[in-house]
């Protein structure tokens, strides 16, 4: 080999090192921090730079995007001494290259720390309700103190959340019963509220019914005293308007006193005082419808039955009303009323038809004569 050729290979392998170890490319979202000689001397952007070589060298590469980090449950005590288990997320973001690689050693167990500090000053001035009840409170102090703190380490936190809380077991249990208790109560409330609707719309539905139907009774009650009234008020213009006599009058009395006792609900029945007057007047009525002239005397015979049957009629008629006034049962005497009245009509019937009867053989026998 020719001596000249490999000092040229030395040569051209020392110049490509150089060009390459000259060239740096940094890809999107990086950044690079060069230092010359052991002395920070810039940072290196995004694509193609140009370094010195062996006087320049990359000390940290950084990426600048948003990262998360989930730290340990690390145990903090409440203000009622009540240890709890708390573990956190932190988002954060470098925004400074070069303070995040110079300014502190190890941000992020920098931020760790401070966070479970932070954390416990917090917590320490809670009691446990409140704690469990109070995480967006307790995130906002956090990110606060933590910003504040890192922003000259050249990092901003965006967001901190709590990601869990974890009670001693034996709390666990007593909110467990505790919250069962309360849903126990709010059931028993709910119940209760329901059957307090149910019996106050129970009531009023009860109440209108009873309303309507004592409306109704009354408007029937009223319709059928206005339809008595009027039949009444006919009956009473149709009497006086044919002027109907005492024997009318009389004879339509009897008819109508046997229908007093048809009722189921007659528990105690009087015969009027009157039955001996309107049997008397029927009587005469019967007796006043012979031909026209002066009637003739009866025979004796006759005329001493016509005064038996008015004695036994006149017997009877007190009978009828001393039998009927005694306190007798409501049935009984209901019906013994009915068949008496009806025996008063029928023999003054026969009364007046035997008094009619002899006026015939008169006619005859006055032909003969």
């Amino acid at each position: 080999m020719d001596p000249v050729v490999v000092p040229i290979l030395v040569a051209a392998i020392v110049v490509v090192f150089l060009v390459a170890s000259a060239v740096r490319i940094v890809p999107q979202a990086r950044r690079y921090n060069i230092e010359r000689f052991g002395r920070y001397r810039r940072t290196l952007q995004p694509g193609l730079n140009l370094v010195i070589p062996v006087a320049d060298r990359v000390n940290t590469k950084l990426d600048v995007r948003e990262q998360v980090y989930s730290s340990d449950p690390r145990p903090v005590i409440t203000e009622d001494n009540l240890v709890v288990n708390i573990d956190t997320v932190l988002y954060y973001q470098i925004t400074d290259p070069r303070a995040a690689a110079y300014e502190v050693a190890d941000y992020l167990q920098a931020i760790d720390q401070l966070t479970v500090t932070t954390l416990r000053n917090v917590i320490g001035s809670m009691d446990l309700e409140e704690t469990l009840t109070s995480r967006e409170e307790i995130n906002s102090r956090l990110r606060a103190v933590l910003d504040d703190a890192t922003g000259k380490w050249g990092i901003r936190v965006n967001r901190v959340e709590i990601k869990a809380i974890d009670p001693p077991h034996t709390i666990k249990e007593a909110m467990e019963k505790q919250m069962r208790a309360e849903r126990d109560k709010r059931a028993a409330i709910l119940h209760a509220e329901g059957e307090r609707q149910a019996k106050i719309l129970t009531a009023e539905g009860t109440k209108q019914k009873d309303i309507l139907e004592a409306q109704g009774t009354q408007q029937a009650m009223i319709l059928r005293a206005d339809g008595e009234a009027k039949a009444v008020e006919l009956v009473f213009q149709a009497v006086h308007r044919n002027n109907a006599d005492p024997k009318v009058l009389a004879y339509k009395y009897l008819e109508t006193l046997p229908h007093l006792a048809s009722s189921d609900n007659n528990t105690f029945w009087v015969i009027p005082g009157e039955l001996t007057e309107a049997v008397r007047t029927v009587t005469s009525a019967f007796s006043d419808q012979s031909p026209a002239g002066p009637p003739k005397p009866a025979q004796p015979e006759k005329a001493a039955t016509a005064d038996a049957d008015d004695t036994s009629q006149e017997s009877l008629i007190p009978e009828l009303v001393a039998g009927s006034t005694a306190s007798l049962d409501a049935a009984t005497a209901a019906e013994e009323a009915e068949k008496q009245a009806a025996a008063a009509v029928s023999d003054a019937k026969a009364e007046a038809e035997a008094a009619m009867s002899p006026q015939v053989p008169r006619r005859e026998q006055t032909s003969g004569d």
